[in-house]
């Protein structure tokens, strides 16, 4: 807050006070000064803060209007300067806090987002139990993908196993995708059946004790959809291969970004990968750092990142190639074990 030349900092976003007090309720207000934390919250969610939230922070319960209720206590503390988070925020509830507490409220963009984007030790082990847990669900279900399932099926069964095995639920909308629809790099879900020599791409998550996990795989269904696919998929795991051994302390997400995507369109293939190479993982399932051709955030140990080239053919199919891994000191360390080679399920 010094840094940001503020004196008190306001946060609504659930998971913005996840990560500062424990709470994993939807509604909550968080407010700092530099001799205070203070929690609030309503009726609803008074026994489960009591529970959750870190014994640093004094914890009150509201009535009433909750965003009203929040900027008459900023009111209270007489700050000079309150700092919030731009991304966290509606206008109608910063406009609804300033109108209480009579006082316009500072953005100050990275004020939590950057010590977020460093994970703690604890955090990566939690990030790490999701991913363990979602590629276990994975090894189990292609078992039992057969000719017939439809997209809606097989993603549902995901999110089934999720919950059963002991996660909170996805960490996303599972997607899977089967034949030319795999070529939607983020396509819902749909009554399409599988059908043999279809693409298979799947991409899902779980939430566990608060933290996602993401991983993404492509397969073919009975036999090789054609060459294309075997050309693509080769290109794609190439990329994802010497994305991955580029990772470091140092580098930036632009350059990091560009070592998968200049081989993509040196092979020609270049229009078919429009979206980031990867995106920070933590609390939230897209947090920073952004790993793109724009940014320029250097990565720094502790940053949990995704690393996901993709090759995607309109009318043909679409392939991704997904790890989780964490900047350690002197590289990387994959939190991703789940194989990559070209696999035809139910051969």
């Amino acid at each position: 807050m010094a840094a940001a030349g503020c004196d008190a900092f306001v946060n609504l976003a659930p998971p913005v006070n996840q990560y500062l007090t424990g709470f994993r309720g939807s509604t909550s207000a968080v407010l700092i000064t530099m001799d205070k934390a203070l929690f609030l919250c309503d009726f609803r969610y008074a026994e489960q803060a009591g529970d959750q939230v870190c014994g640093d922070f004094e914890r009150e319960e509201v009535k009433g209007d909750f965003v009203k209720r929040a900027g008459e206590r900023l009111a209270d503390v007489g700050a000079a300067e309150i700092a919030f988070e731009p991304a966290s925020v509606t206008v109608s509830d910063l406009l609804t806090m300033q109108e209480a507490c009579g006082r316009e409220l500072k953005p100050a963009p990275d004020i939590v987002s950057a010590l977020r984007a460093v994970k703690t030790a604890d955090e990566v082990e939690k990030i790490r139990a999701a991913q363990y847990l979602a590629e276990g669900v994975l090894a189990d279900l292609l078992k039992s993908v057969e000719e017939g399932t439809t997209e809606r099926e097989l993603a549902a069964s995901f999110d089934y196993e999720f919950k059963r095995r002991g996660a909170g639920g996805a960490s996303f909308d599972t997607i899977a995708l089967f034949g030319p629809r795999s070529s939607l790099p983020h396509g819902e879900p749909s009554s399409k059946s599988l059908c043999l020599g279809d693409v298979v791409l799947l991409d899902f998550g779980c939430r566990l004790d608060g933290y996602c996990s993401d991983l993404t795989r492509t397969y073919a269904f009975g036999r090789i959809p054609g060459v294309w696919f075997e050309e693509a998929y080769d290109l794609t795991l190439t990329a994802h291969r010497i994305a991955v051994e580029a990772v470091r302390p140092g580098i930036s997400c632009r350059e990091l970004d560009a070592v998968a995507r200049d081989l993509i369109c040196d092979a020609g293939y270049g229009e078919y990968f429009g979206h980031g190479l990867g995106h920070g993982v933590g609390i939230e399932i897209h947090e920073a750092p952004r790993v793109n051709h724009e940014t320029e955030t250097l990565l720094e140990p502790g940053m949990v990142i995704t690393i996901e080239p993709g090759v995607y053919l309109p009318g043909q199919g679409g392939i991704r190639i997904e790890d989780l891994v964490v900047v350690t000191e002197d590289g990387i360390q994959n939190l991703t074990t789940a194989p990559k080679e070209l696999r035809v399920l139910g051969a």
